[in-house]
């Protein structure tokens, strides 16, 4: 186990910014797309023959990569299954899933832009259709389901499609199934894989087009989502998930070790604390090994902390936050007692932050109110958080009058000449004559 000690990175100035570009690197997995070539044929395959044979190629992919053999008619999960589900769900479970959709609702509503048009300049109208990826896990992912339908929800989207890969049971897990007759979505579809989100790209007999696609997925969901945009929106290119943890000696170190660890059990999923703290780093160290010997997955739980994890020991706190925006986390936590707020101040690239030491990710992944779906790979720097924002479209309003046209037309005409459009010059002098 004392081979988690290798984790601990001590960095010094002069060695500073190679250090960072290596972690970076190291961290945001860059190197994906050029070692998944392979795999990203397949996917441009499999959504090329999705669009040209619709439902027969979502038949034979099903086959393929499911083993059930579906009709396109049982692609489409009854609402009468639904609705059994619903009704045999733990009815503690189902409490505390409703008090999360509340959260959640009152959260996108607060933050929601859509019902602030200003009629003379701008106007938003929800997107009409979108469909929400829910990854067929060997459990049941509900906090998925509620983080990327209520948002859409919010926004006014008058119709939301789940598709999921049928892996309980030759269908949906009854928690999903139950949790989308709660939200009234009534369109769920057992499909998975890169072919769900072609068929939602293209549409098929069965499966109607849809105008955005947002949710997790695999390698291969992720670069379809990816080959499909511009048919449809998406919502990012997703990676594996991250944590960055700022503290310094006032941070519990069973702490900080137990957020690393609830990270790295994603496998992958990158864990990184950053402190000016040897002493700190040295305890998180300590517990790590103590902790993750305790856990179920222990050994790909250390696995993934050995390739993909750090500690990183900056010289001082100036150095930590530096570090933190370049590095551009998915999640970032601040532990630094009372200065947690005045660091938490100084971040300016992250998915969501966590502050202070009651606030550990699980907060946000289940409860807070904030979209868990978060950009990866780094691109907090200019991607954000999923949110009810993300479902409206805007449209620009321009309305002149006469005497407003006239006294802007030579100007308008000018530029239209310089560009050689004389159709457009001429489309504004033949209103002014």
């Amino acid at each position: 186990m004392l081979e988690l000690k290798s984790i601990l990175i001590k960095w010094n100035q002069p060695d500073y910014c190679n250090k960072l570009k290596e972690l970076s690197n190291k961290h945001s997995m860059s190197g994906f797309l050029k070692n998944n070539k392979e795999i990203e044929l397949r996917v441009r395959d499999i959504v090329a023959k999705v669009g040209e044979y619709g439902d027969k190629a979502l038949v034979d992919f099903t086959t393929k990569f499911d083993s059930i053999d579906l009709l396109p008619a049982e692609f489409r999960v009854p609402t009468k299954d639904m609705e059994k589900a619903h009704s045999e769900m733990d009815k503690a479970l189902l409490s505390s899933l409703r008090k999360a959709i509340e959260n959640v609702r009152e959260y996108q509503k607060e933050i929601f832009i859509g019902n602030k048009s200003d009629s003379n300049r701008i106007r938003y109208r929800p997107l009409n259709r979108v469909g929400l990826c829910i990854p067929g896990a060997s459990a049941p992912l509900p906090s998925t389901v509620i983080m990327t339908a209520v948002p859409a929800i919010v926004a006014g989207v008058k119709e939301i499609v789940v598709v999921s890969p049928p892996r309980y049971k030759g269908s949906i897990n009854p928690v999903i199934l139950g949790l989308c007759f709660e939200l009234g979505i009534k369109e769920v579809y057992r499909i998975g894989g890169a072919q769900a989100v072609a068929a939602l790209a293209w549409g098929t007999e069965t499966i109607k087009k849809v105008d955005k696609i947002v949710g997790p997925g695999n390698d291969y969901v992720q670069l379809a989502k990816k080959e499909v945009f511009g048919l449809v929106d998406m919502d990012s290119f997703a990676g594996p998930s991250d944590v960055l943890i700022v503290a310094d000696d006032n941070a519990n170190p069973a702490w900080v070790a137990a957020d690393m660890l609830s990270q790295a059990e994603h496998n992958p999923g990158s864990a990184i604390l950053v402190t000016h703290s040897e002493s700190l780093a040295e305890q998180v160290c300590t517990e790590l090994e103590f902790q993750a010997a305790k856990l179920s997955r222990s050994k790909e739980t250390i696995g993934c902390l050995l390739k993909y994890s750090s500690i990183i020991c900056a010289e001082k706190m100036e150095d930590v936050v530096d570090i933190a925006n370049r590095f551009a986390a998915e999640h970032l936590e601040v532990q630094c007692g009372e200065k947690s707020r005045l660091v938490a101040d100084k971040i300016e690239n992250a998915g969501a932050i966590f502050i202070g030491d009651y606030t550990p990710v699980a907060t946000g992944d289940y409860w807070a109110g904030p979209s868990h779906t978060l950009p990866t790979r780094q691109t907090t720097k200019y991607f954000s958080p999923l949110s009810s924002n993300d479902f409206v479209k805007s449209s620009s309003i321009i309305e002149y009058t006469k005497e407003q046209l006239q006294a802007s037309s030579e100007d308008i005409t000018r530029i239209a000449m310089i560009e050689g459009l004389d159709a457009h010059a001429k489309s504004i002098a033949i209103r002014c004559k």
